[in-house]
């Protein structure tokens, strides 16, 4: 059990996923999350109202087992598989976090005053979670994927647009951490 409650070193996941990559080329297809939004919207008729929609999902049904796999797997690890809640967070980051209002820094994996039924009740979480999840979606659909699609299928193929993407993903990131994130909160 020891081996499966520790996280795994880069060696070991790298390689798998790297694996897991190569299989899927063979295979022909590719891998992502968010398209998985696309293929549901076209299963219950979405093709009815807009030509988007208009494709042969069928073809997808695999990824929509891999999602539901990430969630039955994310699930377990969570509940069974997690030895503590404690994250390993410098100390200095978890007192910057703890000044910005979330005082479960260190103590949780997602911080509780953003992820849990009680933020929903407050109508500034709850603003911040819509804005959150449409700039996520909006951000996902217009660079034609998610960050694990293009930084995982993407760049295992290539593709100059996912690089870029990638890139865009990053930069993106640390104007959030280090300029929006301290204006928020």
């Amino acid at each position: 059990m020891d081996i499966i409650l520790a996280p795994w070193p880069w060696y070991v996941s790298g390689p798998l996923i790297a694996l897991t990559m190569a299989v899927l080329i063979l295979l022909g297809k590719t891998f992502g999350m968010s398209s998985n939004l696309r293929t549901v919207c076209s299963m219950v008729g979405a093709g009815k109202a807009a030509d988007f929609f208009k494709f042969d999902w069928k073809a997808q049904r695999w990824n929509l087992i891999v999602v539901l796999g990430v969630v039955i797997g994310g699930f377990i690890a969570q509940n069974y598989l997690s030895p503590h809640k404690a994250v390993a967070i410098q100390p200095e980051i978890i007192t910057q976090l703890e000044d910005y209002g979330f005082k479960s820094a260190g103590k949780a994996y997602m911080p509780i005053e953003l992820f849990s039924t009680e933020a929903l009740t407050n109508p500034t979480m709850l603003l911040l979670l819509i804005l959150g999840g449409f700039l996520v979606g909006f951000g996902a659909r217009y660079a034609g994927g998610c960050t694990s699609g293009h930084a995982i299928s993407g760049l295992s193929n290539l593709q100059l647009p996912s690089l870029i993407a990638v890139i865009g993903f990053f930069i993106g990131g640390l104007f959030m951490v280090h300029i929006l994130f301290p204006f928020i909160f």
